[in-house]
């Protein structure tokens, strides 16, 4: 299959089960936003070229907070898409913290495409904690977000230096903000 279509039919396809979502910022953005940033991060950031990355991005959080499964993925765009979407999944059923606690010790044994796709999410996340926080968030939670994010992603360096050097500027960029109040 075309890698230009695939990427269109998986916008088409995130943005209609997101469609009633809303980012947690204070201006509520629409969830959208999110996966084309993370797709947009490894193809300007990252400089990755791979379809399947690119198109798990855009699709990453899809069986994790909608009703899609991953063999409607499978079905749509491709076995190894969907196996990438389902290795950055967090299992919902599970605690919060047991969900953030098994991010840090899977990182390091993902596959390459899922690594991508989870540093440019951290990264995606963090600019966000910094430009545009959920407006209900202390800056202690802030802080223990950002120190959870740079665990997570320590697990993965050594999959994408430019990706990882953004994420390392987005840290340096929290400290300063974090200082200013």
């Amino acid at each position: 299959m075309e890698p230009t279509g695939t990427l269109l039919r998986a916008l088409e396809f995130a943005a209609a089960r997101h469609r009633d979502q809303r980012r947690k910022d204070a201006l509520a953005s629409p969830y959208i936003n999110h996966p084309i940033a993370v797709a947009a991060a490894l193809w300007h950031e990252g400089e990755v070229r791979d379809p399947v990355a690119l198109t798990a991005a855009i699709l990453h959080d899809t069986i994790e907070d909608t009703a899609t499964t991953a063999a409607e993925l499978a079905a749509r765009f491709g076995a190894e898409v969907a196996a990438v979407v389902v290795e950055v999944t967090d299992d919902k059923t599970l605690p919060k913290l047991q969900r953030k606690a098994l991010q840090i010790e899977h990182a390091p044994h993902l596959s390459r495409p899922a690594k991508l796709v989870k540093l440019a999410d951290k990264l995606c996340n963090l600019r966000d904690i910094i430009e545009a926080p959920p407006a209900n968030w202390a800056l202690e939670r802030r802080a223990a977000y950002v120190t959870w994010t740079r665990d997570v992603v320590a697990g993965l360096r050594g999959t994408c230096p430019p990706l990882e050097a953004a994420f390392d500027a987005a840290q340096a960029r929290w400290v300063t903000s974090a200082a200013d109040g």
